[in-house]
């Protein structure tokens, strides 16, 4: 059956909500921060344009949920349990699209089913979740089914309009879109509160810290991969030698801004023999960098090769990745 996708009509701005013991568990068999990430938030402001609840822009215009993000295709592919974020009724369920990257010859067929395959929980007090872009055939409830808080309820994929395996999770009051990490309106975008500190009037159940941007993953390769092999994990774990044609290193990230540098250093058995940094020219919600050099005698230097990138924004650093490599 398909899912009532009524949140896609629903007015953008979120409501404040009404006092409620309402709260919500973590909803994937996941460790943020180092198995998954939140790539998206609710957009809090109207028309073109969009920031999230932090006045920052992990969102985009009309966005209307929480998108918990995989790094890899690979993990989707392992399996990763999406579980009820609170206890409440099953009201709808679909389990059949495919696990496809959304293209533009799929677009007509995605109308309307953007959500993929999914489930929607009613819960007391007029609340209802609703989780999107589930595997196929993982969905192991039924509508009219009782859950408990941490019931699994499928797995996370790549169905309906997506471009990298996620977890969408919609909450609504009343039909009205609540972001659960401000449900009484963002901060103030000049307040003088800390950005990295969780909002006091956060409905998770634990304190969710704020993550502007980072990178997922880094590796090297005898190459500059495709990015579609390093979204995929195909990219990572290549075995080099001393004999490989080019030594190049590559950073993989989420929550790019213009104007953001990545600095990418190399250093070998004998020091450091690569620095590059570059500047990001648009905002990229996901995107990797990689730097390295060709091999110009007839073999690398035996050993261990150190790799560092650093994600700065503003001089200020936001995140960093090490890599090593033994070269034999």
């Amino acid at each position: 059956m398909r899912l009532p996708l009524g949140a896609l009509l629903l007015s953008l701005v979120t409501a404040p909500a009404v006092a409620s013991d309402f709260t919500l568990q973590w909803p994937l068999d996941c460790r943020l921060g180092e198995t998954c990430h939140i790539q998206q938030y609710v957009d809090h402001i109207p028309g073109p344009g969009s920031q999230d609840y932090q006045c920052q822009g992990l969102s985009y215009s009309g966005h209307k949920g929480t998108d918990i993000a995989l790094p890899y295709l690979s993990d989707m592919q392992a399996g990763v349990k999406v579980r009820a974020a609170a206890p409440g009724v099953v009201q709808g369920v679909r389990n059949t699209m495919p696990d496809a990257y959304s293209t533009a010859e799929n677009a007509e067929m995605l109308q309307g089913r953007e959500c993929g395959n999914g489930v929607v929980l009613r819960h007391e007090g007029g609340w209802e979740t609703q989780y999107c872009h589930m595997k196929q055939g993982s969905v192991r409830v039924q509508k009219g089914q009782r859950v408990a808080a941490g019931t699994a309820l499928g797995e996370v994929g790549l169905s309906g309009k997506t471009q990298f395996p996620h977890l969408h999770l919609s909450l609504r009051q009343n039909g009205t879109v609540i972001d659960p990490f401000a449900p009484e309106g963002r901060q103030a975008c000049n307040s003088a509160a800390d950005p990295d500190a969780p909002n006091p009037a956060s409905l998770w159940a634990d304190p969710i810290e704020y993550q502007p941007g980072g990178f997922l993953g880094a590796g090297f390769a005898a190459h500059v991969p495709e990015f579609q092999a390093i979204k995929s994990g195909e990219a990572s774990g290549i075995r080099l030698t001393t004999k490989s044609p080019a030594l190049v290193f590559w950073a993989y990230a989420f929550g790019g801004q213009k104007g953001d540098r990545i600095r990418l250093t190399i250093s070998g058995p004998k020091g450091v023999f690569s620095v590059h940094e570059i500047t990001l020219e648009r905002d990229q919600a996901q995107f990797f960098r990689a730097s390295g050099k060709r091999l110009r005698s007839k073999s690398w230097d035996y050993g261990r090769y150190t790799a560092l990138a650093v994600l700065l924004r503003d001089d200020e650093e936001i995140d960093r990745i090490e890599e090593v490599v033994d070269l034999r």
